[in-house]
């Protein structure tokens, strides 16, 4: 591992740039995964093949020097594989726990939409509560722990639609598109070198996380910019184009998101921009459109992106 930044600022950056040795030119879909770690929230990844899902999670994964684990979300995965199973020990008469993938800091659920509605359910447990509860027995999680889910949103034969409840523990859901042309013509010459995100080295150690996740805690907000992203919230409950508006965790995402997104900006405190450029991925996914709704706005993100032009913007 490399020699550690002393201060926060230099962590984040520290990340963000070992990040960007494998993922060109998304500098933004970096900061909304490392400010969803810095909330303790969990990330959803929704987009076409081959456009780095799989190696950003990993990516920022080995960055943080926790353990990584990967489940293959397939019809077959049991929800065992996640969480563990009780055996009996042939030679004590015991029963013993045996783990599942969920036991580490970074669990990658690679193509989630695949697995069975059973197998994704036992996640929701283990992204709320942070622990296994089998048998009777409770089994805590590392800290930090962070699930981070991909799907293809293209290919939906033999997929299994994630309900709105568990689209509710995802603090956000991002897509990175498409690169442009001169950064995939760094994609094309970086392949030629060896460099991939099992070869990173680790820059921060999860003690260097607990520690960030404190300090956003301390990212003033101002009464202003609270009643800002209540208006907003409030907006999705009364829009006639919106059938489902967002809950009151929704509401909590957005606030702390708000803080970490500042924090990584180099800033001690929240501004209007930071709940501007969080509310598509924080609130998105947590609604439904009606079907004038989906005439008017095509998307719920083409419905946050409306309400953000009509909720007044506070002056700070």
């Amino acid at each position: 591992m490399t020699e550690r930044p002393a201060d926060k600022n230099a962590v984040i950056s520290a990340l963000i740039e070992n990040v960007e040795k494998i993922i060109v030119g998304k500098k933004q879909s970096i900061e909304l995964v490392i400010a969803a770690m810095l909330t303790g929230g969990h990330v959803l990844i929704e987009d076409v093949p081959g456009v780095g899902k799989t190696r950003l999670v990993s990516s920022v994964a080995r960055s943080c020097g926790g353990t990584f684990g990967r489940i293959q979300m397939t019809p077959d995965v049991m929800p065992s594989d996640i969480t563990g199973f009780t055996m009996i020990n042939t030679a004590t008469g015991a029963n013993e726990f045996r783990k599942g993938a969920a036991f580490c800091n970074f669990l990658l659920a690679d193509e989630i939409n695949r697995a069975s509605p059973k197998s994704q359910s036992a996640l929701l447990e283990i992204m709320e509560e942070g622990q296994v509860s089998l048998d009777g027995e409770i089994y805590p999680l590392p800290k930090p722990f962070m699930v981070l889910a991909t799907q293809n949103p293209v290919e939906t034969y033999g997929t299994y639609h994630l309900p709105e409840a568990q689209m509710d523990r995802f603090v956000m859901k991002i897509s990175m598109g498409y690169p442009d042309r001169t950064d995939e013509l760094s994609i094309l010459e970086r392949n030629e070198s060896s460099l991939t995100p099992k070869t990173l080295e680790p820059v921060i150690t999860c003690e260097d996380i607990l520690s960030l996740m404190d300090k956003v805690k301390l990212v003033r907000c101002s009464e202003n910019i609270k009643k800002y992203i209540i208006e907003l919230v409030n907006a999705t409950r009364t829009a006639e184009y919106i059938k489902l508006g967002v809950s009151p965790r929704g509401s909590i995402a957005l606030y702390n998101t708000a803080k970490a997104m500042a924090m990584i900006s180099g800033r001690g405190y929240v501004i209007p921009d930071d709940v501007k450029l969080l509310a598509p991925y924080v609130l998105a996914h947590r609604i439904i459109l009606t079907p004038k709704g989906r005439s008017v706005c095509a998307t719920p993100e083409g419905a946050v992106a409306k309400l953000l032009t009509e909720v007044p913007v506070p002056v700070e």
